[in-house]
């Protein structure tokens, strides 16, 4: 999974890009400080992997990874080429979802590109040239299928009308996500475009220590905006996140204990992730390794077998599966296996989260 962090100058990006990816990217209280998009690998926690790996004696633990791309501050006039804008566009086009940071705090000591704090509106202002950037693929793309469906072909002619339908709703100043789609074929087409304001995205709205508990006024715009539109919100203090980056485990629970919070915002963003993009994690035990897979939830066994090599996809028999929660419960694989909890699944069985699977197949 890749996600893009995206957002004004000066509203946190950075900032919260080093705390989760501990990179140590460049952060400045000016624009454009960040010119190439920062790239980090983050490990996703997952304290079923550490219980199996003492279960089997493991020689290795392999999380399941998310990269996070820190892309420059867009303003506004990028879809033009203002701030490198058209150059920092390119890099959003790559990420799966995008992580737009949202400056929720006042502080006269960080300036400000628009002048004042007003998170709707910066939002907007991102939304907007993210737009601009959609129209011009479209308008291609639009051109193309008018031109063939003067050949009769009845897949161009559908095309073209859904591309018109789309570029009014564009020019109306709104999302790609936000457009009704007829059918499974223009949805398609829509994937198949690769817009940047079709991917799907979390709001995370960044705030003083003083607020991240409960929010404040800034915050409640940001989720009520976000709900609207089926996106994830969160709220994050960046300068916190990245205090507690450099703390070990036991330190941090304390520290977030302190603060009257349960989980990190790191640990808060990946389970935005997971959920926004309808994703899961299988796992798979031994002495060798123990290792998370992620997949999208309703995957069916051959396919998460295809994450692991093509060849146990195409090969696939059968699986033997337990739910971890089974065998934690169980205290071992013999005892699950004797209390009827591994179960041999086959071609049609729909993966679960936590479900501990080993494949048999044939090529």
């Amino acid at each position: 999974m890749k996600l893009g962090i995206v957002g004004l100058p000066n509203v946190g990006k950075s900032t919260l890009f080093n705390a989760l990816t501990k990179a140590g990217a460049e952060s400045a209280n000016y624009p454009f400080c960040t010119i190439d998009p920062n790239v980090g690998v983050v490990t996703v926690p997952d304290a079923r992997l550490t219980w199996l790996a003492e279960l089997y004696n493991t020689e290795k633990i392999i999380p399941a990874i998310i990269e996070f791309v820190d892309i420059a501050g867009l303003v506004r006039g990028a879809s033009k080429g203002e701030g490198l804008g058209n150059q920092f566009l390119s890099h959003i086009r790559e990420v799966d979802a995008i992580v737009h940071v949202v400056r929720c705090f006042e502080d006269s000591n960080v300036v400000h590109v628009e002048g004042s704090v007003d998170p709707i509106r910066d939002i907007e202002t991102i939304n907007l040239e993210l737009i601009f950037s959609d129209l011009d693929v479209l308008e291609r793309r639009l051109l193309k299928a008018q031109k063939g469906q003067k050949s009769g072909d009845k897949a161009l002619i559908a095309e073209a009308k859904l591309l018109e339908r789309l570029k009014v709703h564009l020019e109306d100043g709104q999302v790609a996500r936000r457009f009704e789609v007829d059918n499974e074929e223009e949805e398609a087409i829509l994937r198949d475009m690769n817009l940047l304001t079709y991917k799907k995205v979390i709001y995370a709205a960044n705030v003083k220590e003083e607020d991240l508990a409960a929010g404040n006024d800034y915050v409640g715009q940001v989720q009520a905006f976000a709900a609207e539109e089926g996106s994830e919100a969160f709220i994050v203090c960046a300068q916190i996140e990245q205090e507690i980056a450099e703390l070990d485990d036991e330190e941090k629970l304390m520290f977030l204990e302190d603060l009257g919070i349960s989980q990190s915002g790191l640990d808060r963003l990946i389970a935005a992730s997971y959920k926004l993009l309808g994703l899961i994690s299988y796992l798979t035990a031994g002495p060798k390794e123990v290792r998370a897979w992620t997949i999208i939830n309703g995957t069916k066994a051959p396919g998460a077998a295809g994450k692991i090599h093509s060849d146990f996809e195409r090969g696939f028999i059968r699986a033997e599966v337990v739910a971890y929660d089974d065998l934690y419960a169980s205290g071992t694989y013999t005892a699950a296996k004797e209390k009827g909890l591994v179960r041999v699944e086959g071609k049609e069985y729909v993966v679960k989260d936590g479900d501990i699977m080993l494949f048999r197949f044939n090529v």
